[in-house]
């Protein structure tokens, strides 16, 4: 149980960061690539869901780390939870 703990600690900075990071740094689509791992989809049915290659959500999926400070889906995710609000 104390990684749970320890996941938490890890996950308020990242949390912060995204809700002080905004939205305003992305283009459209990356907002929807976002709300699509928000909702827990794979990059295959983001990408069917708008109509694109999956190779395109990828490469959203990697501006969006880059511009989310983060270095993997899972942390685009907890930054997509922080930022879930604003994401509806």
């Amino acid at each position: 149980m104390g990684g749970t703990a320890q996941q938490t600690r890890r996950s308020e900075p990242l949390a912060s960061h995204a809700a002080e990071f905004g939205l305003a740094q992305l283009t459209p689509t990356q907002i929807k690539v976002l709300r699509g791992v928000h909702s827990g989809l794979l990059n295959k049915q983001i990408a069917f869901d708008l109509g694109i290659a999956e190779a395109t959500v990828k490469a959203h999926m990697t501006a969006l780390m880059r511009k989310l400070n983060v270095r993997n889906r899972t942390q685009v995710a907890i930054a997509a939870q922080a930022l879930g609000h604003h994401l509806s």
